[in-house]
């Protein structure tokens, strides 16, 4: 009986201890559950909370910088309102009158822009080291204007002194004394003087005056502005020391390309013959026609290559159009764009043919040539941001005599101490086939005042 109670004890007892080890996990788990419930709900709040301060922090930075610029701009107001009231006068008006203010352009507004170039030089020569050394060889008065919107006029006076000139063909301690014809007297000219069209429709531009003519581009260039002291052999020999300026109307067409094919222009010109060197006495009309083309190789590298051809009478023969002056020019320009002040390399040259010598209403002489050659080339390296060396070579034949050769070897050293003054120290040897020789050294100061500089285009 005993032991039947304690088997009846057992059991229930182990029966109960089941259950609750069956039990135990099931509760476990639905008390991590609430708990992880609990968890998520905070974390949410929290972000909600992070959310909302957030705003606020936002919403007052931004009425911070509201309040920062309206302080300014009352700041800005104030000074505006004090310096008008410093600016007003301190009696007052009488009651009913009224200050009429003029609105029309001011007479100074009116004015033309006015500057001074000047070229003034020293040289030595060898056979008269002591004679004639300096020379204030020109000033130039320049005056430009624009007109109106579609026009400008343009106008350079000039006093030039006879010196330093490059004669090839004539012996330059021959004739009369050089101080009877160098350094000394000198007359003023008007050099250019024109009215320019420069916004017509279709690329168009008309110019009438007296002007620089586009044969190439060294010739549109004034003296000062010159990369050596002298234009080259050919342009001295074929145009004359002024080069070619005349009398009369210009036509420019820059022809409508694409971008990225280059830039071409086309120039027409009709001018009375003023030219001595080309056509004598005569004061026929000569025509001169022109084409120049543009390419940026690279953004460091530029290259021009430009044509002309210039045709006239000589004298007053029967025929006319019995002179013609052929060109062809072209400029190499590498700048590396990252250092353009102070790395650069520029190279020009041209060549020029002078055909109709012989008159075309006479039977040539024996042995005479129709034309005369000549060629010209020039280098600049840039040393530094106001240093330059340069060098050239020129070639040309006598148009009297075409068997007779000049040659011309120049290297120069120039220093730019500013745009306004350029200093420069040339060596000039001339020479002939026959062997003959002359070496100038030269030592040149040029110098502008005004808005015009040393002037290139």
């Amino acid at each position: 009986m005993r032991i039947l109670f304690r088997s009846r004890g057992i059991l229930p007892g182990m029966f109960l201890l089941s259950a609750l080890l069956t039990a135990t996990p099931a509760g476990l788990s639905g008390q991590q559950s609430q708990a992880g419930d609990s968890i998520r709900v905070e974390v949410a709040r929290l972000a909600a909370l992070v959310d909302s301060l957030r705003r606020s922090i936002a919403e007052m930075q931004d009425a911070a910088q509201r309040e920062a610029a309206q302080s300014e701009l009352e700041r800005i107001r104030a000074a505006a309102q004090a310096a008008t009231q410093a600016a007003a006068p301190t009696a007052q008006q009488p009651a009913g009158s009224q200050e009429f203010v003029g609105r029309q352009r001011s007479l100074q507004a009116l004015n033309p822009e006015i500057s001074v170039n000047a070229d003034i030089f020293a040289h030595v020569r060898p056979d008269e080291p002591r004679e004639e050394n300096f020379f204030a060889r020109e000033f130039e008065i320049s005056i430009q204007s624009n007109l109106d919107p579609y026009s400008r006029a343009k106008v350079f006076i000039a006093h030039h002194v006879e010196g330093g000139d490059i004669s090839p063909f004539e012996d330059p301690t021959a004739g009369a004394d050089p101080a009877e014809e160098e350094g000394h007297g000198g007359e003023v000219a008007v050099e250019e003087g024109y009215v320019e069209w420069v916004s017509l429709p279709g690329g168009v531009g008309v110019k009438l005056g007296r002007f620089y003519q586009q044969f190439g581009q060294i010739n549109r260039w004034h003296a000062h502005a010159l990369p050596f002291q002298t234009r080259p052999l050919p342009h001295l020999v074929f145009m004359g020391e002024e080069g070619l300026a005349q009398t009369g109307a210009a036509f420019r067409w820059l022809l409508p390309t694409g971008t990225g094919s280059g830039t071409y222009e086309a120039s027409f010109e009709v001018t009375r013959s003023e030219s001595h060197t080309l056509f004598g006495e005569s004061g026929r009309p000569s025509l001169l026609g022109h084409l120049n083309a543009f390419w940026q190789l690279s953004p460091s590298t530029d290259l021009d290559l430009g044509v002309s051809w210039l045709n006239g009478s000589y004298e007053d023969e029967a025929n006319f159009f019995d002179r013609n002056l052929f060109g062809a020019e072209f400029s190499f320009t590498w700048r590396p764009a990252e250092r353009a002040r102070y790395r650069g390399v520029n190279i020009r040259g041209g060549a020029l043919v002078l055909d109709g010598l012989v008159p075309s209403d006479s039977p040539p002489p024996a042995g005479a040539v129709d034309r005369a050659l000549g060629f010209w080339s020039t280098a600049e390296i840039r040393l530094g941001q106001r240093l330059l060396a340069g060098a050239r070579y020129d070639r040309v034949e006598n148009p009297a005599q075409p068997d007779e050769t000049a040659w011309l070897v120049s290297p120069t050293l120039t220093w730019w101490q500013s745009e306004f003054v350029r200093l420069r120290a040339e060596y000039d040897l001339l020479g002939q086939m026959e062997n003959s020789r002359n070496g100038r050294f030269f030592f040149q100061v040029t110098f502008a005042m005004g808005p015009h500089k040393h002037e290139s285009y």
